[in-house]
């Protein structure tokens, strides 16, 4: 009977310890990615601004092959949402809510599953040169408390996938 007491005063003891370390961890975050793309600017953003093209491209569409998929409204404009609900890939949806053509698309992220939260993205293009893009994919948002937590945990997976998907973006883009 003692041992039991001391697992549970130990789990107990670990939930404490993760709590008073959220307390300690910023509830904002930012995370942003790049990559140069060898084509033009009005071709990668033309390609880009199509949130329906991220089925091709983004790590987080593509994990999920069984998803089910949900779109609202007319791609490339303002207002457009992308609704997904799946098994590995949870439930939510993004919107459109700016475009500055040639420039940059804004996006909100309504997460739902497996926890409610609500995030900001964006990808912005930027001349190098006349056949080289420079392509920025941000996100950023807040984290309640004890969930921030999870945010600190969560920022090197994301960055991870974030390469991933914009490498992949290059690799169509370039053919």
């Amino acid at each position: 009977m003692k041992i039991l007491g001391f697992i549970l005063l130990g789990i107990l003891g670990l939930i404490a310890l993760f709590l008073i370390v959220a307390i300690f961890v910023p509830k904002k975050y930012a995370i942003e990615r790049e990559i140069t793309i060898n084509k033009p600017r009005s071709q990668v953003f033309d390609y880009i601004k199509h949130v329906k093209n991220q089925n091709h491209f983004s790590e987080y569409v593509l994990m999920d092959p069984e998803m089910k998929k949900d779109y609202r409204g007319s791609d490339a404009n303002v207002g457009f949402v992308f609704a997904w609900d799946g098994e590995k890939a949870g439930k939510g949806e993004q919107e459109i809510k700016n475009i500055k053509e040639g420039e940059k698309v804004d996006l909100e992220l309504r997460f739902v599953k497996p926890m409610e939260n609500t995030a900001n993205a964006y990808f912005a293009t930027e001349s190098e040169s006349p056949n080289a893009t420079k392509v920025k994919w941000a996100m950023y948002g807040e984290s309640k408390y004890p969930i921030n937590l999870m945010t600190l945990i969560m920022s090197g997976n994301l960055e991870t996938s974030m390469d991933k998907s914009l490498q992949r973006l290059k690799t169509i883009l370039e053919k």
